[in-house]
């Protein structure tokens, strides 16, 4: 299989798990079927500055961000903990965690979720 960046779908949102700002999330697979049954998202996210995605807890699941370009800043399970390219943050399951861009370009991360 072969998805080319044109193909990918575009989820744009507002307000993201009660977070501020504009997401932009680009699917690249799509289905637990193209994960091989192993999680349920794999996309490219892009938060503008200012904008967050809101603290929730994972259950069942487990999260992956890898950063690769901004600056931000993650809430681990209550503890806030700055990230910059190259930072890679996992959250267990039964574990929560929220992000926000602190910089004043584009946030842009890889998010892995896979099932517990």
């Amino acid at each position: 299989m072969t998805r080319h960046a044109a193909d990918l779908l575009v989820e744009e949102k507002e307000n993201h798990m009660g977070g501020e700002g504009h997401l932009a999330i680009r699917h690249i697979l799509t289905s637990p079927d193209e994960l091989l049954n192993k999680g349920r998202a794999f996309a490219h996210s892009t938060l503008e500055p200012g904008a967050s995605i809101g603290y929730h807890i994972h259950e069942g699941e487990s999260e992956i961000y890898y950063i690769y370009s901004g600056e931000g800043e993650i809430n681990d399970n209550g503890t806030t903990i700055p990230v910059k390219p190259g930072d890679a943050i996992v959250t267990p399951n039964g574990h929560g965690h929220g992000i926000r861009n602190t910089g004043e370009e584009a946030l842009h991360f890889i998010a892995l979720i896979l099932y517990a």
